[in-house]
């Protein structure tokens, strides 16, 4: 229909206009965002085996960066020693220009498994973290229904984790990583364990809360679409030991939709990330 603008033009006119939420600059100057966290020639050993590095990664305050590998490449080591959790044998961590020496205290972490107390209901799991860092009550309260709001989970409360979907608990656990509002947050294949319904849906509900709250995110996934679909950049790993051998900027306006494969430059970057999978021989497709 004449005067209706196409897909194509309204891609157009958000590209050619710096699309900026809340405060979150636009890609063109995503460069200049200060350096939040630092991980500097870290490597990680167990024994005689080399399980990471050397790599150095940094992500900026409010930036979304993902990092993507094959499976056991040291993903989820480089997350937990970012996060303090695990010494490496080699490299430092800084934190807002300060040497991380203990377990960071200003952070969420996510992981695959929801890791839910069986004997809490969801708002008392989300409450947790009031109880742990002695938080205002009422303040932390109401801080957990608007994010039970926000991420679809209202009415579910009072109910305990094993009358929660795999979907909702995977929620909950994000409602109480983000409950304490961290400057960090750490997600360790979060969505990995949900059918594909529940991966879009939580990736767009998680997209809009970083999009309100701008905290620092390192993002570790296996999938190609996530890892486009949420991030700034991405960082690909190569086999284990695991090494930073690419870095990919993702030019898409925010928010992203559902379907990604809507914007040509998606395909582009797919596949430039297949092509370097291909040649780490991750994927054999001859």
């Amino acid at each position: 229909m004449s005067g209706i603008p196409s897909l194509h033009d309204k891609v157009t006119q958000m590209r050619a206009t710096p699309h900026v939420v809340k405060g979150i600059p636009p890609l063109a100057v995503a460069q200049e965002r200060r350096r939040f966290i630092a991980a500097s020639d870290v490597s990680k050993s167990f024994g005689d085996f080399r399980a990471l590095g050397p790599v150095s990664v940094d992500i900026g305050e409010r930036e979304f960066v993902s990092i993507l590998g094959p499976s056991g490449c040291g993903k989820s080591t480089l997350m937990l020693i970012i996060a303090g959790l695990l010494q490496p044998t080699k490299g430092r961590i800084e934190v807002n220009g300060k040497v991380l020496t203990s377990p960071m205290t200003d952070v969420g972490i996510v992981f695959q498994d929801h890791l839910l107390l069986e004997f809490r209901t969801a708002i008392d799991n989300v409450l947790l973290q009031r109880e742990i860092r002695r938080l205002d009550r009422a303040a932390t309260r109401k801080r957990a229904e608007e994010l039970f709001q926000k991420l679809g989970l209202s009415g579910a409360e009072t109910r305990y984790p094993r009358q929660l979907s795999g979907g909702m608990q995977q929620r909950v656990a994000i409602a109480r990583a983000l409950v304490h509002d961290p400057s960090v947050l750490l997600m360790d294949e979060p969505f990995g364990a949900l059918d594909a319904i529940s991966r879009t849906q939580i990736r767009h509900d998680l997209e809009r809360l970083w999009m309100e709250t701008s905290k620092s995110v390192l993002f570790i996934t296996h999938s190609i679409e996530e890892a486009i679909g949420l991030s700034d950049r991405i960082l690909v790993m190569s086999n284990s030991p695991g090494k930073i051998v690419e870095e990919i900027r993702i030019d898409l306006p925010r928010p992203r939709p559902a379907y990604l494969g809507q914007y040509p430059e998606f395909d582009k970057y797919a596949e430039q990330i297949y092509k370097i999978f291909e040649k780490m021989g991750v994927y054999r497709f001859k």
